[in-house]
């Protein structure tokens, strides 16, 4: 009878590892006797003192205790809480690793994943570095021609980029009210009424909000035991505006002493125009942050801002994206990938609140948008009306529903010179795909923000007659492992 194999190490063992890679969440990766442990806060070329808390067969979990040699790419991260808090994964990563760790990160998920040849720019030096014998072809190396990928879209500073926070309130364990940032995995608060990847007056209105409860003895909420009245504090900045929105999650019917607390918020000292102050109400036994139902307290429900030229109108309930200031640049690559003529058709799925579909309406002869989500179309609608554009139509409902069904009515007619896709984390569903696939455009551009699900259906694609033109990736959340990507794809000539 042959043996049960041993593992390497054992749970709670504590031993040296020396980082040689990062898993796909910014995880350290070490290995003893090829045995992978996965390590939180460790870098690659870090040597590290570990303590395993978790094994599996082929691979297990450590805790870092020591930094015993730190990796020529650790840097002191800015935030005080960076390792407690669950928002960035690799502030101790200089910010320049960070940009080569993600290029990296979508070109391995294309190659691997999607089996398109492609690579960084400094991969592919390597390669052609080490094929300076002659002895075999670069293509003949790598499976066909190359993809370069072009330079990642970087910050010009990856520090108070976000125009939107949401900050739990709860109490601590010696009963104090607190406000903060959710322990990574799970729901304990870490008291910060600041935070270095928000903008700036987010402290000065959470720190009144806190001192507006206390005042008038407004409890926060409890999710154990579903009592309490304040749930979250969800702020929104215009970027280019400079109009704020304050909201509060509640649950209840009512806000207590609602005057009050306009009045507090109105002047709680920030250099800019607070514009909305309204309530969420939200009473389900949820995780779910926001509620259906918004009141006015003050001034309008939504704000508004502007990405590149146009103008959109944003309420607690809209998505908007996080960081403006690159999502111009986003868009930009994909209305540039795109090369939409003044008489194409655009079809554009996921569509939100417009934001990609008003891009694209600036040049095409038309757009339509598909989106699952009623209010984001009915924003997407008053954008394109506030931006007095005549030549977009919106559709509610999954876009994997609502795209064969427009499909069949046309009789497989259905116009579509240029399909932009930015889906979910979970990608497209196939579906969608073969529909687009019939629809037959001359480009699909595709946006995603998870390269594992975006190489899955390129590969798709690719297997159906299109072929990768262009592949950039762009830092939408420094300090973090997500990454945004935008793949431009062209119809093969038959």
């Amino acid at each position: 009878m042959s043996k049960e194999k041993k593992f390497v190490c054992e749970k709670n063992e504590e031993l040296e590892l020396d980082i040689t890679d990062l898993g796909s969440t910014g995880e350290g990766i070490g290995k003893i006797d090829g045995y992978t442990l996965f390590v939180k806060d460790a870098l690659i070329g870090d040597k590290v003192r570990v303590k395993v808390i978790k094994t599996k067969k082929n691979y297990g979990y450590a805790r870092l205790l020591e930094i015993i040699k730190p990796s020529e790419f650790r840097v002191e991260p800015e935030c005080p809480v960076a390792r407690q808090c669950g928002g960035c994964q690799l502030q101790h990563c200089s910010y320049e690793k960070q940009l080569s760790w993600k290029e990296e990160k979508v070109a391995n998920c294309l190659r691997r994943i999607g089996g398109v040849p492609v690579y960084t720019e400094e991969e592919y030096k390597k390669i052609v570095a080490g094929k300076s014998d002659g002895s075999k072809s670069v293509e003949n190396t790598l499976n066909g021609t190359p993809i370069i990928m072009e330079p990642i879209l970087r910050m010009d500073r990856p520090v108070h980029y976000r125009n939107k926070a949401q900050f739990p309130v709860g109490y601590d364990k010696d009963g104090n009210l607190v406000a903060g940032f959710y322990a990574g995995r799970t729901h304990s608060i870490i008291p910060q009424t600041d935070c270095l990847i928000q903008h700036e007056c987010n402290k000065q209105i959470v720190e009144t909000v806190l001192e507006f409860m206390k005042k008038y003895k407004v409890t926060a909420y409890d999710e154990k035991k579903n009592k309490g009245i304040v749930r979250h504090i969800l702020t929104r900045v215009g970027k280019t505006t400079g109009e704020v929105m304050v909201c509060l999650i509640i649950n209840a019917k009512k806000l207590p002493y609602p005057e009050e607390f306009v009045e507090m918020i109105r002047n709680c000292g920030i250099n800019l125009e607070i514009k909305s102050i309204t309530v969420n109400i939200n009473r389900e036994k949820t995780n779910v942050i926001l509620g259906e139902k918004i009141e006015t307290l003050y001034g309008h429900s939504y704000i508004e801002d502007y990405i590149g030229d146009i103008k959109y109108r944003i309420s607690p309930l809209s998505f908007y994206q996080v960081n403006p200031e690159q999502t111009k640049k986003l868009y930009q690559t994909a209305l540039e990938f795109a090369d939409i003529k003044e008489s194409e058709v655009v079809w554009d799925l996921y569509c939100g609140i417009g934001t990609i579909s008003l891009f694209m309406a600036q040049t095409a002869a038309k757009v339509c948008g598909v989106e699952i989500v009623p209010q984001a179309i009915e924003d997407a609608k008053q954008n394109a009306e506030l931006n007095h554009m005549t030549n977009t139509e919106f559709f509610v409902g999954a876009a994997e529903d609502v795209v064969p069904t427009q499909y069949e009515k046309s009789g497989g007619k259905l116009r579509a010179d240029v399909v932009t896709i930015d889906p979910p984390r979970k990608g497209c569903d196939e579906k969608l795909l073969e529909t687009v696939l019939k629809m037959a455009p001359s480009r699909i551009v595709y946006v995603s923000c998870d390269p594992g699900t975006l190489a899955r259906d390129v590969k798709v694609l690719v297997e159906r007659g299109y072929e990768v033109k262009r592949v950039r990736a762009c830092d939408m959340f420094g300090g973090s492992f997500h990454v945004e990507t935008v793949v431009g794809l062209q119809r093969k000539s038959m």
